[in-house]
């Protein structure tokens, strides 16, 4: 396992002016919460992390939500200043924000760049105004266009933006037209989600009372083949199971993910890896403020097997259009061979023409009937080695 400190930083902002229908994140209501105190626990968490860690160099910061873009000028300005003060950030990092349509002024975004943020992640979804209302988002289209306006006026080329597929009431020929619009902006990068029913959300209890009309799963399979190819056919390179890019756009705070490579991980309910640890932070607002002055703000910690981690880089490896290479593998765990550990696995998956050899023959990759039918290969590896 690579146990060097982590070039990658994840931060957590967990507040939103609304709560989505869909949304099981951890994330609270933005009215009436300590938002200043919250940021000034998130720097005592930077504080006793690198006491903790020290960092070498970081290479991608990833401020996720929540909203982020929630965050007042003066306070994203107290919040960029101090990252940077606590974390050595590269002269050529990857500084990532997530934005809501309708939530980044110019002053804010001005703060934003002046704090070293140098790309910007929105979460649009859908371009039909009713759409999003149904969903429970509290943009519109207008906001959308007006958002990416702002953002490239005011210094920002390195934008991406969310679709979500699946959704209640969408037909193919909406889903058509936000393609269409998004394929339109002419973005470096684009991410797209299948809608997932999750508990403790407004859309669970409507699918409980079976009044969700959602798409048949066949017609969700073809909703995300149709937007592979178009984005495709507009040059977005599918690195990535739900990710598209131009080359040299990819994300690569995401690719640390994918890599099964280490990452700090900051803020309220935060997960993070680092020397063959994962931990999660405390969830709630205020036990996180109270904790994350006092401590490491954790939840838990858990320490991962090298069987658990080899299961691992295979499962989101896979996740990656170029798939899992040997010698990444082979670096990661000793030496060890990818085939000889996994052969049981690998065999079966490539008789079914789920998985077949890079085009270098140095690993493994899915194939395109396997794209859309990922997690069961995914789930293929799950608990097959035993400690």
């Amino acid at each position: 396992m690579l146990m060097h400190p982590p070039r990658a930083l994840y931060i957590h902002i967990p507040f939103c002016k609304h709560r989505c229908h869909y949304c099981d994140f951890n994330t609270y209501v933005l009215a009436g919460q300590p938002v200043d105190a919250y940021l000034d626990a998130l720097e005592r968490e930077m504080e006793r992390t690198v006491l903790a860690l020290p960092p070498e160099r970081i290479d991608t910061v990833f401020v996720g939500g929540g909203t982020p873009t929630v965050l007042t000028p003066e306070q994203m300005a107290h919040f960029l200043g101090a990252v940077r003060r606590w974390f050595p950030v590269a002269p050529d990092a990857e500084f990532s924000v997530e934005a809501n349509p309708g939530t980044t002024g110019p002053e804010l975004l001005a703060a934003m760049r002046e704090g070293g943020v140098n790309r910007i992640s929105f979460g649009v979804q859908a371009f039909d105004d009713a759409l999003l209302q149904r969903i429970g988002r509290i943009h519109d289209t207008n906001d959308v266009y007006r958002s990416i306006e702002l953002a490239r006026e005011a210094g920002f080329n390195n934008l991406s933006i969310d679709l979500m597929f699946g959704l209640p009431g969408q037909t193919m020929e909406l889903l058509a037209d936000s393609v269409r619009r998004a394929v339109e902006l002419d973005l470096p990068h684009y991410s797209l989600y299948g809608l997932k029913i999750e508990e403790n959300t407004l859309f669970h209890v409507l699918y409980e009372r079976n009044e969700l009309p959602l798409p048949a799963e066949e017609e969700e399979l073809q909703m995300y083949l149709f937007i592979m190819e178009r984005l495709e056919t507009a040059g977005r390179r599918q690195y990535e199971i739900s990710n598209f890019a131009l080359p040299g756009c990819e994300s690569r705070h995401n690719m640390t993910y994918w890599r099964n490579e280490p990452y700090y991980g900051i803020g309220a309910g935060a997960h993070g890896y680092a020397r063959g640890v994962r931990h999660v932070n405390i969830k709630g607002v205020t036990p996180y403020i109270e904790a994350a002055n006092e401590r490491l703000p954790r939840l838990s910690e858990d320490p991962v097997t090298e069987n658990e981690a080899m299961e691992d880089f295979m499962m989101v490896g896979l996740r990656m259009r170029d798939g899992v290479r040997d010698a990444d593998f082979a670096a990661q765990f000793g030496g060890r061979s990818m085939d000889d550990v996994f052969g049981g696995v690998i065999g079966p998956l490539r008789e079914a023409g789920l998985i077949e050899r890079r085009p270098d023959g140095a690993g493994w990759r899915l194939t395109e009937r396997g794209i859309p039918l990922g997690n069961e290969v995914f789930g293929a590896f799950v608990g097959v080695l035993e400690d």
